[in-house]
């Protein structure tokens, strides 16, 4: 399965409130204390970055042409089910974009993920 089906692919915890899982084996994937930004998108449109992602799986290295410049990035996973969950900036090549190395892009599918 992968990004764009149509299906959220991370919801909010409604037990805990402060934990993304995957929507699909309900796998946690993140708390929402490591949010730095619900200001992202990706080709399915809402997507928010991370600063730390737990039970992915991390793809091979790849160039993308992404909407703020070109990155080497590496699709993630989750570790249970193995949907495509989003991906990982790996490197950033302009200096204005180097804050996102290392962190992770979760896709929302336009689905309110966090409180508001």
């Amino acid at each position: 399965m992968e990004c764009g089906t149509g299906t959220p692919i991370v919801e909010l915890d409604d037990a805990h409130g402060n934990v993304y899982r995957c929507k699909h084996c309900r796998t946690h994937l993140a708390l929402t204390d490591d949010i730095i930004s619900k200001d992202f998108y990706c080709k399915n449109g809402k997507a928010y970055l991370f600063d730390k992602v737990v039970n992915v799986t991390v793809g091979e290295n790849e160039d993308r042409m992404l909407i703020t410049g070109v990155f080497t990035v590496s699709d993630i996973f989750c570790a249970r089910c193995g949907v495509v969950l989003g991906w990982k900036y790996n490197t950033a090549f302009e200096s204005t974009q180097k804050f996102k190395e290392g962190k992770f892009i979760l896709d929302s599918r336009d689905q309110l993920l966090g409180p508001e």
